[in-house]
């Protein structure tokens, strides 16, 4: 038999430890059900609910709060050059930007700038051939970062243009999110590295400042070429996004060409999350472009859990609650919180066209079952929730009137909202807003439009697991 006396050690050691993990709560919580669901565990299965609060349970990225402060001189600097010597907009024309306008500058520590030219990218074939151009034609050096990298066709083919480009005395830093790029091998690595390449992973260089917080993932996907071309939005380096996903289904994404004075505001988020994974500040160029390629205002919005606001949250409240015409939304993942599902029922009753397009076969099945939870709600309202039919829809975009678009990386998720590091660029161009708009309609083409009867019409047994799963909403 045990010793009596080391299992109430052991056990007294587990409730103090639950009452450490409570402390923490109650000082840091962002939401009060996601503090109450832990805090309940912690006092009924300690043993269970301590070490997945360790893990799992942290709502903001420590480590990466202190690597950002002590890094802020450094980068603030840039910053500030960044708003007097790019194209940026002048104080008295960011002071006649809307209001809404003004708020996302705030939200994302960045100007709008003008001059630049976008384009958008509709699928893995374009992105890529789009993405391997640029990368071919660097003459200094090239930045990457994304949440999955894989080692197979796409995958090769990017080292391949990157050790080609090393041979010719292109610098190459590739940072990768270790939890996303799980299944990617290490001679993948090794090889890149062997070839010159400054090689980080997310988490795996800074172990011990993370402590435990592997909840925390970088999921943004990006590239900036010699600082004057750069890319963003839902694609990462695999396979699945030519064509095939989910057992051969179609696999529909966007994503989004910058070239100009924006593409400054992507480098420098990057060289944030380099300098978290490496304690480096990479050398780039600052310089601002004397020809300007293009005419249209660009904000590039990057969002995380180190933030002092829940910026990603707040983002998608700005723009639901501005909208005066229309709102579509297209995210692969569709579980929000109760203030994103009132913002989204105030739009709709005050007249505002009221569109989310989600896949009908996602990659995640609980995901998939919390959104038919949304449904009474939505249809209350006058929300239209639309199902992309030919495959999995991947996209992250948002159409806010003919006002502005934005693409990019976030979700209309509790992971992106709290948890994610993400990234979006906002366009204020009118032909850039037409084509967003344009796209979107193609894609509502082949949509299947929910209704309240897709829910109620269902066993009661499939309603409730809807309704459970749709608790979890703040671990999906």
């Amino acid at each position: 038999m045990p010793d009596t006396s080391l299992v109430a050690l052991a056990v007294s050691l587990l409730y103090l430890g639950s009452a450490a993990c409570i402390y923490r709560i109650l000082l840091t919580y962002r939401t009060t059900q996601g503090a109450i669901a832990w805090i309940i565990g912690l006092l009924g299965l300690p043993y269970i609910a301590v070490p997945l609060f360790l893990v799992l349970g942290r709502s903001r990225f420590g480590g990466y709060v202190k690597a950002r402060r002590m890094g802020d001189k450094s980068l603030t600097a840039l910053l500030k050059r960044f708003e007097q010597h790019t194209t940026s907009l002048s104080m008295l024309e960011q002071q006649h930007l809307d209001e809404q306008l003004q708020v996302l500058c705030r939200l994302g520590r960045q100007p709008f700038t003008e001059g630049n030219k976008c384009t958008l990218l509709k699928d893995g074939e374009a992105t890529f051939e789009a993405l391997i151009s640029a990368m071919e034609s660097a003459t200094s050096y090239i930045l990457l970062e994304f949440y999955i990298v894989r080692s197979d066709k796409i995958g090769q083919r990017i080292k391949t243009t990157l050790e080609k480009k090393l041979s010719e005395g292109v610098q190459v830093w590739f940072l990768y999110d270790d939890v996303g790029s799980f299944g990617l091998s290490r001679r993948y690595l090794k090889e890149l590295a062997k070839a010159g390449a400054k090689v980080a992973s997310f988490g795996d260089g800074n172990i011990r400042r993370r402590r435990f917080q592997i909840n925390f993932r970088n999921h943004r996907k990006l590239l900036v070429c010699d600082g004057r071309i750069g890319f963003v939005g839902g694609i990462n380096l695999g396979d699945e996004y030519m064509g095939t996903a989910l057992g051969e289904e179609f696999w529909r994404d966007t994503h989004c060409r910058i070239e100009g004075p924006a593409v400054t505001g992507l480098q420098l988020a990057w060289l944030e999350d380099w300098n978290w994974a490496s304690n480096e500040f990479p050398d780039l160029d600052w310089t601002p472009k004397e020809t300007l390629p293009g005419n249209e205002q660009v904000l590039v919005l990057p969002t995380g859990p180190a933030d002092t606001w829940e910026t990603c949250t707040l983002f998608f409240l700005s723009c639901i609650n501005n909208a005066r015409s229309r709102i579509w939304i297209a995210s692969p993942y569709f579980v929000p919180d109760v203030q994103v599902v009132n913002a989204l029922q105030l739009a709709a009753l005050r007249g505002v066209d009221v569109r989310i397009i989600i896949p009908e076969k996602s990659d995640s099945r609980l995901v998939g079952l919390a959104a038919y939870s949304y449904l009474i709600q939505a249809n209350q309202a006058g929300i239209g929730i639309y199902r992309y039919q030919p495959g999995f829809m991947h996209q992250k975009v948002v159409l806010v009137d003919d006002h502005y678009a934005a693409v990019g990386t976030a979700n209309l998720d509790n992971r992106s909202m709290r948890l994610n590091f993400e990234i979006m660029a906002i366009n204020t161009s009118e032909a850039f807003v037409s084509d967003v708009a344009t796209m979107l309609t193609e894609d509502l083409s082949y949509c299947r439009k929910m209704t309240k009867e897709d829910y109620q019409d269902r066993s009661i047994a499939f309603r409730l697991t809807c309704r459970a799963v749709r608790l979890l909403a703040p671990l999906l």
